[in-house]
């Protein structure tokens, strides 16, 4: 049987030069996703879009040395209700090797640290109804189950 690597990473924010590495991780993520496929242009020109814009939002990176494992990326907004910015979470993703250590949790917790201080009063993120492992980690970092159902509206 196979032992866990332990997680030995560092967190930061994500540079131009991880953006097509970001995008193959984002693919490993919209693979298993319901209701998107994988597009690696349309998911570099969208890292290259918030990597390159703070006010859009952060994509914090771990790393094992240059090497990236894992991402998150909060999209920023302002929210009527809370009366000031909230983000949505719009992509988590660990490499499917260094899943189970860790990495994803500490990854999300930086995230929710960093919102906080840039003054973030609330968090929002989708997740798949069945994706039970996602719920009990987002649950777990304090994420609660909303009343309120999603809609969307394809423009193009």
């Amino acid at each position: 049987m196979a032992s866990k690597r332990k997680a030995s990473v560092a967190i930061d924010v994500a540079r131009d030069e991880d953006v097509a590495r970001l995008a193959n991780l984002l693919g490993l993520l919209l693979a298993q996703e319901a209701d998107f496929a994988p597009d690696p242009e349309k998911q570099r020109r969208a890292l290259r879009a918030i990597v390159s814009d703070a006010s859009i939002g952060r994509v914090y990176v771990a790393r094992e040395g240059a090497d990236p494992v894992a991402m998150v990326s909060l999209l920023y907004t302002v929210s009527t209700a809370e009366g000031g910015k909230a983000a949505w979470l719009e992509d988590l993703v660990v490499r499917p090797d260094r899943r189970g250590q860790g990495i994803g949790r500490g990854l999300l917790a930086h995230a929710a640290a960093q919102a906080r201080a840039d003054g973030v009063l609330r968090i929002t993120l989708l997740t798949d109804p069945g994706n039970e492992r996602a719920h009990a980690l987002y649950h777990s970092l304090g994420f609660e189950f909303s009343s309120m159902r999603p809609m969307r509206l394809k423009l193009v």
